[in-house]
């Protein structure tokens, strides 16, 4: 189908004009699991091999500070899917509260938490997602590995891997962890019958890597061993540059059917990971933490012959992904009242002052009431960032580790100190009270008063 589109002058001048007319693109979402923004080759790790996401990076409209509104897997895939906060779309932990008195894993034991998992589910299933956006355009779509919420349905999928079931052992992706680890021919086959069929296609790659186990080929943790004096290092390393062989092998079997070019490719990890040198844990300040350790990510847009490739360092969000697809595609409004911007259009992405995040409690407190689940608000201006906590959640004695904090509130100068050594709030009252504002105006994160509607 061609559509008639207006995008900004990031891209190639031949086709930067009112009057350009672009076929609709296929829409690949890739994201990595549990990576620090830091362990890309281009990013500038001295040890970790990725030379298939180095690429995709020189070829791709670049932003290297990204950022995820929540360090948390659940809440931030369902922001990238959405284009909304977590506090927005209403899913702001991994799981319900665990029952008092429940032993055992809940899904199999406690009704109680089954009906509330069920709520989630609901939630997704209401929400607007790309695809349910794409579909009403004709588009198929196929789901593969991380998905919480339920069957692949409830986004809005035409198909996936997942089934979703809890009395199964549906979680948090069931069959579809499969993709990447024992290979990609579901992905291929799914491509293949798309393009037989001459349809436009959506693709959710969020393969379980480099997630935890960290169980590498050999070949690959040979390459690691001696680099490091951590074997748990050594093998999240390795984890590492294993996806990175798995994202080459999509995007290689795209070129392969002579589809690349005519497919919008957007990468994203859902949340960071700094590994423990001494376990096989992460470090506090990364995964479900407040820090850059745990939010940032590069975002990658390519969009060979439409979008000139550049390296920027403004900060964006993953909730600027779906705009952009929307745009791309054509669709630009289809889905109303998203808070993110386009990145294909630079002007607007510079103009955007500040970015906001929310952070939440692994296990739901309440899941009707967002603001009783946020551990830390924070926000990022001019390369300075403020992080606000909820002392209910980090000093209390349900926080664990990730979200455990001081309480304090906390101000970085990121742009100098990307790994947050010094809080700086005592000796910039002025700044923390202009951000604090900011991060009020978007979102006060109110409790309301018991019998509250």
């Amino acid at each position: 189908m061609i559509q008639r589109i207006l995008l900004s002058c990031v891209l190639l001048p031949a086709l930067c004009s009112d009057a350009a007319e672009l076929v609709s693109p296929n829409v690949v979402f890739i994201l990595s699991d549990d990576q620090a923004w830091s362990d890309y080759g281009f990013m500038g790790h001295p040890e970790i091999k990725t030379p298939c996401l180095d690429k995709l990076a020189a070829e791709s409209l670049t932003f290297t500070h990204g950022y995820v509104p929540s360090s948390l897997c659940c809440p931030s895939l369902a922001s990238i899917i959405t284009g909304r906060y977590p506090f927005q779309h209403g899913i702001t932990g991994n799981e319900p509260p665990r029952p008092d008195g429940v032993k055992g894993n809940p899904y199999l034991t406690s009704p109680e938490f089954l009906a509330e998992v069920d709520e989630l589910t609901g939630m997704m299933e209401k929400s607007p997602t790309i695809v349910k956006s794409l579909a009403k355009k004709g588009y198929v779509s196929f789901q593969s590995g991380k998905w919480w919420m339920g069957p692949p349905s409830t986004g809005g999928f035409t198909s996936g891997m997942t089934h979703g079931d809890p009395k199964r052992g549906g979680r948090h992706g069931d069959e579809g962890l499969k993709i990447g680890r024992e290979g990609m021919q579901p992905i291929f086959d799914f491509i293949d019958a798309s393009k037989a069929a001459e349809k436009p296609f959506f693709l959710w790659y969020a393969p379980f890597l480099p997630h935890a186990p960290h169980n590498p080929p050999q070949r690959l943790l040979d390459k690691y061993i001696g680099k490091t004096d951590s074997l748990f290092e050594a093998k999240y390393w390795a984890m590492c540059e294993w996806f990175d062989e798995t994202c080459g092998q999509l995007l290689d079997h795209l070129d392969a059917q002579g589809i690349g070019d005519n497919t919008l490719v957007i990468y994203v990890c859902d949340n960071g990971w700094i590994q423990e040198k001494e376990s096989s844990d992460y470090a506090a300040r990364s995964k479900r933490s407040q820090y850059d350790g745990g939010l940032r990510t590069p975002i990658m847009v390519r969009w060979r012959g439409k979008v000139k490739p550049a390296m920027v360092a403004t900060p964006v969000s993953s909730i600027d992904m779906v705009p952009t697809a929307l745009a791309a595609c054509g669709m630009e409004g289809a889905i109303p009242d998203l808070p993110g911007v386009n990145l294909m259009d630079l002007e607007a992405v510079r103009a955007r002052k500040t970015i906001f995040g929310d952070c939440h409690l692994h296990n739901a407190v309440d899941i009707h009431v967002p603001a009783k689940n946020v551990t830390y608000r924070w926000a990022i201006r001019d390369g300075w960032k403020l992080i606000l906590p909820n002392k209910v959640n980090v000093t209390g004695p349900g926080a664990i580790k990730g979200e455990k904090g001081s309480g304090e509130i906390e101000l970085y100068h990121v742009a100098e100190d990307p790994w947050e050594k010094e809080n700086l709030a005592a000796k910039e009252p002025q700044r923390v009270e202009e951000l604090r504002e900011a991060i009020d105006g978007w979102w006060p994160a109110e409790v309301p008063a018991t019998g509250a509607e």
